[in-house]
């Protein structure tokens, strides 16, 4: 899998974000968008995503060298970010189920449910979650998806020691064959990966 950003911008009203973005991101490798708040890095995944949409310049997800259309372009990408919102009437196991329905999963739910050391609320409704049980959870989904592509926004919004360091677990044992693009301004959210972007060179 391949993502290519050619010239690529993103304005609100008059402001630009950022503009002439080029890069392009590879299958097996992890990159850091980086930037104070608000510089943008949000918001340049989320065009990644297909989430909003650029002004300027092209995004291509190319598989096996060949461009994906751009309304298949969903099924490979999973995310993981603080603005996206679980279905809160749902137990855990029902919101994988869910999710999994859209997506495979890598793996089963019960193993996943033990990963995130959340099996003890496997049947527990999620309006009744920590928010760092629900931040594992949302990783958990991104994750344990099959999807070659896994975006990362501020993957650590909300967990403890514990949940920091079972994120990096995450990353070091279930990433390997994945392109991988992290949002933050911590390091110990992207110290580990291959190349480091500012979101400041492109504005």
């Amino acid at each position: 899998m391949q993502i290519k950003l050619t010239n690529t911008g993103k304005r609100f009203n008059r402001e630009w974000i950022f503009r002439h973005f080029d890069h392009e991101f590879l299958s097996g490798k992890r990159y850091a968008i980086t930037g104070s708040n608000g510089s943008g890095k949000s918001t340049l995944l989320q065009v990644i995503s297909g989430s909003i949409s650029h002004n300027e310049g092209k995004i291509e997800m190319i598989l096996k060298g060949s461009p994906l259309l751009e309304e298949n372009c969903f099924q490979y990408l999973s995310i993981a970010a603080p603005y996206l919102e679980l279905i809160e009437e749902m137990t855990a196991t029902e919101f994988l189920h869910f999710h999994s329905s859209f997506k495979p999963l890598t793996h089963s739910l019960e193993s996943i449910l033990a990963v995130i050391n959340l099996e003890n609320a496997a049947q527990k409704q999620i309006r009744y979650f920590s928010s760092g049980m629900k931040q594992r959870l949302k990783l958990a989904q991104a994750f344990f998806c099959s999807a070659p592509v896994l975006l990362l926004d501020e993957p650590t919004t909300n967990l403890d020691a514990e949940g920091i360091a079972l994120y990096q677990q995450l990353i070091t044992e279930h990433t390997d064959q994945k392109l991988v693009i992290i949002s933050s301004n911590d390091p110990q959210e992207y110290s580990f990966c291959d190349e480091v972007i500012s979101i400041g060179d492109f504005k």
